[in-house]
């Protein structure tokens, strides 16, 4: 396609992506919550979205599928962002990436004493640079679904997940123990794109600049 391709997530991605695209006049023809399409028209007959799984969306892009898309910073860490441009923090879809326990574990304490922890995480490369920058011995168990359901269940004594409110870690009698870092949501670009497109790239690149402004 002599147009553009722009990868992006259902729910909380889009919504906040939504105001963005208008900034570049483009709008996408439906809800990709209503509709069952997976690749959506826009207004601009040159471009086009196509609904991915947030954490397909930089294999997406870089292999060339898609040219643009939107991915939390937590995709693009455990992706590791090859072949990918990464010209813009967005600003959106903010979280942080945190360490939570059952509310009666001590976790500083078993650190001090150098317990060897059992984590359940889906972010396994994150939490792995994470608690070897910090010397403390883990065992980390790759999941899928709903993390607070690990030291509940007893498979793990710590989570390592994404948290906006807490009020899924309250409602689990689980707490935060650690914040690793801040998260929110990036552009990315196809290398290639950048080159070929550049004349139809740019601009979109450009609005999206001026409007986190």
């Amino acid at each position: 396609m002599s147009g553009i391709t722009i990868a992006l997530s259902k729910g909380r991605i889009f919504e906040e992506t939504l105001p963005l695209l208008a900034a570049a006049g483009i709008v996408p023809a439906e809800d990709p919550e209503k509709s069952r399409k997976l690749i959506i028209g826009t207004n601009r007959d040159d471009v086009r979205v196509v609904i991915v799984r947030a954490s397909d969306v930089p294999t997406y892009v870089q292999y060339g599928a898609a040219d643009l898309g939107i991915a939390g910073k937590d995709v693009l860490l455990e992706h590791g962002g090859v072949g990918l441009y990464q010209p813009l923090d967005l600003n959106i879809a903010k979280c942080r990436m945190c360490v939570a326990a059952p509310a009666g574990f001590d976790y500083a304490a078993a650190v001090r004493r150098g317990a060897r922890l059992r984590i359940a995480t889906k972010y396994i490369a994150v939490a792995r640079e994470h608690f070897a920058a910090k010397g403390v011995h883990v065992d980390l168990i790759k999941l899928y679904g709903s993390m607070e359901l690990a030291p509940l269940a007893g498979l793990a004594e710590a989570i390592v997940d994404l948290v906006s409110s807490g009020s899924t870690l309250k409602a689990n009698n689980l707490v935060e123990v650690e914040e690793i870092m801040s998260i929110s949501s990036r552009l990315v670009v196809n290398q290639a794109a950048l080159k070929m497109k550049r004349d139809l790239l740019q601009p979109v690149i450009a609005a999206f600049e001026g409007a986190i402004r």
